[in-house]
């Protein structure tokens, strides 16, 4: 049975390296998940979040003309998961524009009272002859 792109499948962890684990698919094939497409937080080591044997559950996100097969376990969870993970962080523009002129501005006053501070403040009485 040939795999297609975009399938969900299961599969059994085979292989654990430092750039992916290898899964086993229910044809017989064998797929690799590259380290960036095991979670959505940041993978330093794989062996943290998979183990050999274990069963998971699988994207099929290519398939090249040599037969290698990429897999994904991040893109395989459902999609209502990603779709709110999107709505949290979605603002206009002008939302992310106010935010940034106002962080900007808190900024500027503070280096501003940094930078008198350091030269005695405002009417310090000293004169520049």
């Amino acid at each position: 049975m040939p795999v297609e792109v975009g399938s969900v499948l299961q599969g059994v962890v085979t292989g654990i390296t430092n750039f992916g684990a290898f899964v086993q698919l229910p044809g017989g094939e064998t797929g690799l998940v590259h380290i960036s497409e095991i979670a959505e937080v940041y993978v330093r080591d794989i062996n943290d979040f998979l183990k050999p044997q274990e069963k998971v559950t699988v994207k099929v996100i290519s398939v090249d003309q040599r037969g290698k097969i990429g897999l994904s376990i991040r893109q395989a969870r459902p999609s209502q998961d990603q779709g709110f993970r999107r709505k949290r962080n979605e603002s206009s523009f002008e939302e992310k524009l106010s935010r940034f002129l106002k962080e900007s501005e808190e900024r500027q006053q503070s280096l501003r009272r940094h930078m008198d501070a350091k030269r005695g403040g405002r009417g310090s009485g000293r004169r520049l002859v």
